[in-house]
Formats: structure tokens, C-alpha cells, sequence
């Protein structure tokens, strides 16, 4: 071969490479208590789409989140999923969703005294509760058949990176746990957190190892701190370490102003080699979120078509 067919081979290779990595329909997913009031309607609202894969937080209907469900009700859930052939492609669990205690976090309205010691004291229960939750959530994961579980990393302080060390310190204990288990942690990049950016995931992730801690990519979340998500925000995250991605209603829809290039964004991730699923977290709240929902993978499905 010459170097001038070395070279177009080389130029051609990552086109040829998102082509067979295309994202389509079998690689969508949806967060069952946005799409339905009932787990039953959540694997309707599946099986009308032709989804092999959901994901879950609330038991649909109620504020019962999976990872706390006992152990009957959960294998029970996950006899359902089975027997209508869908996998489960993410936990969404809400921990570390809470202040670290001896931060103060970042408030847009006053705190009472009253509620600012209530608040204290829960945070400090679900710190040291917090390895116990890591298990629990485990111990759903397993019978779910899903390998990975969201965490966050605590909520948002006046300059969060000057928090990150002591939040390394405390997800790395978690991701010594979650390996042995086999199972994956993914930080989600959310607002109201320390991370909510990705710059700031790209900045946290590089304090721990690679094969300890992925991320849970929802760029609608970095709106609120103003970053450019796509395709600055994008262009910083180390996209080996991308192992769930999920769109909201207000990114997908033409009616809103937060809507985002899902067919550029779906593109780029298609030529960096993502491997995960797209999940819907629909969050357009109200009696309408059903039907928003419908509205939101229909929009989703005219950009990544049948496959």
C-alpha cells in the first residue's frame, strides 16, 4: 500500500467506523416512572416502541425507589421485565444526592434555623448510611440483571473543586466495592451537584482511574451553569469513560429554546465509539408527562430511524 492510500485509509476509517456503530431504535431506553403510572404501562410503552431496554429510580406510580424495594417485590419486578424480553440498561439511584456534611451547599432562598439543622442531621444519617446504600443498591442490580448505578457527588457548594478531593476520597471507596461486584458506578453530571458540567466531569475523572468510575452524560443539565454542552461541553469528556447518555423532553422537542442537535450530538458519539443506550428521562412534569413522553421517543426515533 502507498502512503497516499495509507493516508485515505486512514481518513476513511472513523466514517466507516460510525457507520457500523450507528446508534438506532435498539439502542434507546426510558426511565419507567416518567413514561408511566404503572411498572405494566411502562413495558407497554416498550413493547409500542419495539425498546429492548428501560431504565429505572421509581417504582412507576409510587415514590418507591427500586433499590430500596424488598427483595420479593424485586424479584418479582424482574421476573416482568424478563418475560416481556426487555433488559434493564441503567439504575438511577439517588446516591450521594445529599450535602456533605461540613459543606454548606449553595442556596438560591434563605434556610430557617429550624429546617438548616433538620437538613444537617439527614445528611449526616445518609453519609454514614452511605456504603450500606452502595450495597443495597448492589444487591438490586443483581437481581435487575444491570451492571451499572448512577451516583452523584453531593450537592452543589460555592466553588465545587475545591470539594473534589474529599469527593474522590469517598467515591473511590465506593468503586472498590462496586468492582468487586461487578458492577460499574457512573457520575451524572447534574446541576444542583458538584458536578454538573462537563467540564467538570472531565476535570473530576481524571482523579481516578478509568476502569473505576464512567459517567452518566445528560447534557440538558449543564444548561443551568451556562455551558455551551454541544459541542464544547462534549469535546471535553474523556468519551472512553461515556457509558450511559439520556435526553430530556426540553432537549428533543422543536416547541422548547433548550432543544439540542440530538442527530449531531448522536453522530459524534456514533464516531467516538459509544457503545451504551440513549435514555429518556422525559421531565416535563405535570399531568402531561405521559404523553410528553410519547411525543419525546417519537422525536427521538425520526432522528435515529429503525435500527
Amino acid at each position: 500500500m502507498t502512503r497516499r492510500e495509507l493516508l485515505i485509509a486512514s481518513l476513511a476509517a472513523p466514517a466507516l467506523f460510525a457507520k457500523t456503530n450507528k446508534i438506532g431504535r435498539s439502542r434507546l431506553s426510558a426511565i419507567t416512572d416518567e413514561i408511566a403510572k404503572t411498572p405494566a404501562d411502562a413495558i407497554a410503552f416498550a413493547k409500542k416502541y419495539n425498546l429492548q431496554y428501560l431504565e429505572l429510580r421509581n417504582l412507576p406510580g409510587t415514590n418507591k425507589v427500586y433499590n430500596e424495594l424488598p427483595e420479593d417485590v424485586l424479584q418479582a419486578e424482574a421476573k416482568a421485565f424478563k418475560d416481556a424480553g426487555i433488559k434493564i440498561s441503567f439504575l438511577n439511584t439517588g446516591m450521594l444526592k445529599f450535602g456533605l456534611p461540613g459543606t454548606e451547599p449553595k442556596r438560591n432562598r434563605p434556610e430557617t434555623p429550624e429546617a438548616k439543622l433538620k437538613r444537617q442531621a439527614s445528611e449526616q444519617k445518609r453519609f454514614a448510611g452511605h456504603m450500606d446504600e452502595l450495597d443495597r443498591a448492589i444487591r438490586a442490580a443483581h437481581i435487575l440483571g444491570c451492571t451499572k448505578l448512577r451516583v452523584f457527588a453531593f450537592s452543589r457548594v460555592e466553588e465545587p473543586e475545591k470539594l473534589f478531593p474529599r469527593i474522590v476520597d469517598v467515591i473511590g471507596e465506593m468503586t472498590k466495592v462496586a468492582e468487586k461486584e461487578k458492577v460499574q458506578l457512573l457520575l451524572e453530571n447534574e446541576g444542583s451537584c458538584n458536578v454538573g458540567t462537563s467540564a467538570e466531569l472531565a476535570t473530576f475523572l481524571k482523579m481516578l482511574p478509568a476502569k473505576a468510575l464512567g459517567l452518566n452524560w445528560d447534557p440538558l443539565n449543564a444548561v443551568a451553569l451556562k455551558e455551551d454542552v454541544f459541542p464544547q461541553g462534549y469535546s471535553l469528556l474523556p468519551k472512553k469513560r461515556i457509558w450511559n447518555v439520556q435526553f430530556k423532553g426540553k432537549g428533543i422537542l422543536d416547541e422548547f429554546a433548550t432543544k439540542e442537535d440530538w442527530a449531531a450530538i448522536i453522530k459524534a458519539l456514533e464516531k467516538d465509539g459509544y457503545q451504551g443506550q440513549l435514555g429518556l428521562e422525559t421531565h416535563i412534569f405535570g399531568e402531561e408527562q405521559v404523553r410528553r413522553s410519547h411525543e419525546s421517543m417519537q422525536a427521538m426515533l425520526k432522528i435515529v430511524g429503525n435500527s
